[in-house]
């Protein structure tokens, strides 16, 4: 009986949301140099939204954003030269580090990134 409770306790954490509310900083590295990257999350019920800053891009909203245990996944539509684009990311939690991918759709471009909570 020891047992079974001990696997309800796991699966219980395992099913946890990370807890990602708050500000995160990350710098990615593009052609032209290293970009700072500011990620401002909140929070709702497994829900995600919030702003990021982009270097000299400014602030964009985030969408489509959701906390699945350590999995973070969410979309940030920019405007550009070109017109606007879409950029999914996909982050995996770690304590007060998050590694990012980012996809920016129908250009073919990904780029990784860590992100630390700021403090």
């Amino acid at each position: 009986m020891k047992w079974l409770l001990a696997l309800a306790a796991l699966c219980a954490m395992t099913a946890s949301a990370a807890d990602i509310s708050g500000t995160w900083k990350a710098s990615v590295e593009t052609q032209n140099g290293p970009m700072q990257t500011v990620f401002v999350f909140k929070v709702d019920e497994g829900k995600v939204t919030g702003t990021t800053t982009l270097g000299q891009m400014g602030e964009a909203p985030i969408s489509e954003g959701k906390v699945d245990g350590d999995t973070v996944t969410f979309a940030v539509v920019r405007s550009g030269p070109n017109g606007e684009f879409r950029i999914n990311y996909t982050g995996k939690v770690n304590g007060d580090e998050m590694n990012i991918k980012a996809s920016v759709v129908g250009m073919d471009r990904n780029f990784e990134m860590t992100a630390k909570r700021a403090k």
